[in-house]
């Protein structure tokens, strides 16, 4: 017998708590299952295969307006892949490329396909303003990066995973500013002119004028341009009004190529300084004869004479042509070399025994920043931060052929700078 005022089991509001309950029940069930499952679905937590090949995800622009960086990469990966793998190693290394393109979002995009395929780590993005976007997922993911054409200030900084075999601008400027003005020391009257909407350009044309200003010289002229631009007339017009014996030039490879042509076209007849963004040879075929003399500072020399570039070199004429390689090539060979030169070391010493990824990716970045290595860019290593320490650069001028279709970076200057130099 029930008790005054009590419930019927058969009660609708009896049963309606009973069935709320079941849900609730149900419902946590499911998230516990659903998170299990996350859990267990997650690369970073599943066990390495200690007999399967560890992956590597590389993000270039392989379209859009930088597509000449991403192609040059493309092959440098593809030379060091082949020249590396031919040899005994321990560890067998499989690559997946994706194309970056040459915007943000499809950078961002590519990164989060190649860290969801479980890669250890991670070659590109191509361009300065990919990788602000870009790399901070794999910061937060555990994923090492390893920047091959990446310049701008506060690369590696954006946090413990990120590094770059690239310089950045501020070591590399001042080498060509110093060579033009060594030849024409009178020089007093400068033009500057970069791409604004471009993260590499706004950041070295900063740099350039820091050091103009350092040897006393105040551009007479700052045109900003846009990387999509191909006719330059208005702001050469305006620049060209004030008698500038200097040209210094930050943009990509295509704007940067048509605003030299342009320059000549219309009369300039002074020095041109540009930075690393023209620093391809696929400039040749954009800028043509009037490439010829344009000086530029690099991080890497085809004419080093060490054992590695010395096949980079011979490997990429035989792929190209009997073309000389550039920068751009040299540095996507050293990124894919220092990725697996330390996942070879840590393997040694079995340090991705019985690990997850998550955990091989932190072991594969603490070898990665403490090793040594010689590249096609001459011996390398990294600070604590993941910059590139590199004590040797060079500046080179463009001396194009005959034909004004074919051209080569001819060294003029080398310069050793102090090991502790970033």
């Amino acid at each position: 017998m029930l008790r005054s005022g009590g419930l019927s089991p058969t009660d609708p509001l009896v049963a309606r708590r009973r069935g709320s309950a079941r849900l609730a029940a149900a419902v946590t069930g499911a998230l516990a299952l659903l998170a299990f499952l996350g859990r267990s679905s997650d690369p970073a937590a599943q066990r390495l295969n200690q007999e399967a090949p560890l992956t590597l995800g590389a993000a270039l622009a392989l379209t859009g307006n930088a597509n000449l960086y991403g192609q040059d990469q493309r092959m440098g990966i593809g030379l060091a892949q082949g020249w590396l793998q031919a040899q005994p190693h321990p560890r067998r290394v499989e690559l997946q490329l994706e194309d970056s393109a040459s915007d943000e979002p499809s950078a961002i995009a590519a990164f989060n396909l190649l860290i969801r395929r479980g890669v250890i780590a991670l070659i590109g993005p191509t361009l300065s303003q990919q990788a602000f976007a870009a790399d901070p997922i794999a910061q937060r993911q555990g994923v090492p990066v390893v920047a091959p054409s990446n310049t701008a200030k506060g690369i590696p900084q954006i946090g413990s995973f990120i590094s770059r075999v690239s310089a950045q601008s501020s070591v590399i400027a001042p080498l060509s500013i110093d060579e033009a003005l060594r030849r024409e020391p009178t020089t007093r009257r400068v033009a500057v002119f970069y791409a604004q909407d471009d993260a590499y350009s706004t950041a070295e044309t900063a740099i350039f004028q820091k050091v103009l200003a350092a040897r006393g010289l105040k551009p007479v002229s700052i045109q900003r341009t846009q990387l999509a631009d191909n006719d330059f007339q208005n702001p050469i017009t305006a620049a060209l009004q004030q008698r500038p014996q200097l040209v210094v030039i930050s943009a990509q490879a295509v704007d940067g190529g048509n605003l030299i042509r342009q320059l000549r076209e219309l009369g300039y007849r002074g020095q041109i300084v540009v930075g690393n963004g023209l620093n391809t040879p696929n400039i040749y075929p954009i800028c043509q004869r009037w490439c010829d003399g344009v000086l530029i500072a690099q991080a890497y020399s085809p004419e080093l004479n060490t054992p590695v570039n010395i096949a980079f070199r011979r490997l990429f004429a035989e792929a190209n042509q009997g073309r000389t390689p550039g920068q751009i090539a040299a540095q996507a060979w050293t990124a894919y070399q220092v990725v697996f030169e330390a996942i070879q070391r840590v393997e040694k010493r079995g340090g991705f025994e019985g690990l997850t990824l998550g955990q091989a990716r932190q072991q594969l970045m603490k070898e990665l920043l403490s090793g040594r290595y010689d590249t096609p860019l001459g011996p390398i290593r990294f600070r604590p931060d993941g910059e590139v320490v590199q004590g040797r650069f060079y500046v080179a001028e463009v001396r194009m052929d005959a034909t004004g279709r074919n051209g080569r970076f001819t060294l003029v200057r080398e310069q050793e700078l102090p090991e502790g130099t970033p």
